[in-house]
């Protein structure tokens, strides 16, 4: 019986071959479209955060500014400046932050290894800052930790890329290099990642050492930025207001004052992200749910053809006892049937698109395309409910048909 009904809609639909093949392609292609312009919207917005988390996750970068305020008996304009102790202040008087790191920095500092030698930036951190800062060292090599700080060591964490310009392609962990004369040792290597944000430079250029061997050799006074991370990311713009509140109090300027004290959240820009791409998302979801509605309206076309042409079959059914929902099931089937071919081929060409894409190293640009089984349940859904509502209209118009007058018609 399922044979009988299928070669019977195929031969049905053998009598409209244009206006057929016109919808099959309609359900085909939109099927293609929603599949690939949600991959596509979802692998750009994972590829940008990607990016944008090599800088650090969810931290907030704290600089001194002016004041732009006048306040306790001090004029605006006043240049304020972050000390080394600053950083074990803020942990001491804030409870909500996680972790806390000074950073200092210093640039084009000449790195000699051999008879080679090239400029760099250094900088001076706590070993908090790796977690922060995502700097992953490579296998068999460290990042610096709390024995370095006590013992003041000579040792440093490089960038890869100062790695392959200093040393090549030889391993650089446990070899020394001179820093502006002085002798240290590689501890680490930070393995490649993509960074886009960046407020000191990108880390595979740069080189870090502690803050105690950093303060012994050159003394600085005053730190350039500090970088902190809340316990609980939720929270963070709580610390902020606590860290300025405890930074205005003790450096006495308006807690209000934000010029005082800059602070750039990267929480913020993910919450921009995630908003930003979600409508992206949905807005290319949407495009492709039109080209559908256009193959859905295809298919109600062709259906009702098929009704027209069949209401003398239709009638003699009603007439031996046909029932109506009998009758409006079997339309409804057919109709799914047109539409399945169409989606089943759309589907499988939009993998073998995402397979070609991806062997073509596209990743720069789009990122990694994965089809998550999200997407390809949701095109389901929609596919089915636009085939539904473009059946149920001719279906609806069989199975009510008067058996006497479309047996006469």
């Amino acid at each position: 019986m399922i044979f009988k009904n299928i070669r019977m809609i195929l031969r049905e639909l053998s009598k409209q071959k244009l206006r057929t093949m016109l919808t099959l392609f309609g359900i085909f292609w939109g099927t293609t479209s929603v599949i690939l312009l949600l991959t596509f919207g979802i692998a750009v917005k994972a590829s940008t955060s990607k990016t944008m988390h090599g800088m650090g996750e969810a931290i907030c970068v704290i600089w001194s500014g002016k004041t732009s305020i006048s306040y306790g008996g001090f004029p605006k304009g006043r240049q304020l400046s972050f000390y080394n102790d600053d950083a074990q202040y803020l942990k001491d008087q804030v409870p909500l932050i996680g972790e806390i790191s000074p950073q200092y920095s210093r640039y084009d500092i000449a790195v000699n290894v051999g008879d080679k030698k090239q400029n760099f930036t250094i900088n001076a951190v706590w070993p908090e800052f790796q977690d922060m800062r995502n700097m992953v060292p490579r296998e068999g090599s460290r990042f610096i930790n709390n024995l370095d700080m006590e013992n003041r060591r000579r040792v440093v964490f490089i960038g890869n890329e100062v790695e392959k310009t200093m040393f090549g392609d030889t391993n650089s962990v446990g070899k020394m290099m001179l820093i502006d004369g002085i002798p240290y040792k590689v501890i680490g290597v930070i393995i490649a990642k993509e960074q886009d944000g960046s407020y000191n430079g990108r880390d595979k250029y740069a080189i870090f050492m502690p803050t105690t061997t950093y303060l012994g050799i050159y003394g600085d006074r005053y730190v350039n930025n500090l970088v902190a991370r809340a316990k609980n990311v939720n929270q963070t713009s709580q610390m902020k207001k606590a860290i300025v509140e405890a930074m205005a109090k003790k450096y006495r300027f308006a807690p209000e004052d934000t010029q005082a004290l800059p602070i750039w959240d990267t929480t913020e820009y993910d919450q921009f992200l995630g908003t930003f791409f979600t409508g992206f998302t949905i807005f290319l979801g949407v495009v492709g749910v039109m080209t559908l509605i256009v193959g859905g309206i295809g298919i109600a076309n062709i259906m009702y053809v098929i009704v027209e042409e069949r209401t003398s079959e239709i009638g003699i059914k009603r007439a031996i006892g046909a029932k109506k929902r009998v009758i409006l099931t079997q339309y409804l089937i057919e109709t799914f049937v047109i539409s399945s071919v169409g989606t089943i081929a759309g589907f499988l060409f939009a993998r073998l698109l995402i397979f070609g894409i991806n062997k073509a190293h596209l990743d720069d640009f789009v990122g990694v395309l994965i089809l998550n089984p999200t997407i390809a349940i949701l095109t389901i859904i929609i596919i089915s409910s636009i085939t539904f509502i473009a059946g149920w209209g001719p279906a609806k118009r069989a199975s009510t048909l008067d058996p006497v007058v479309a047996i006469n018609g």
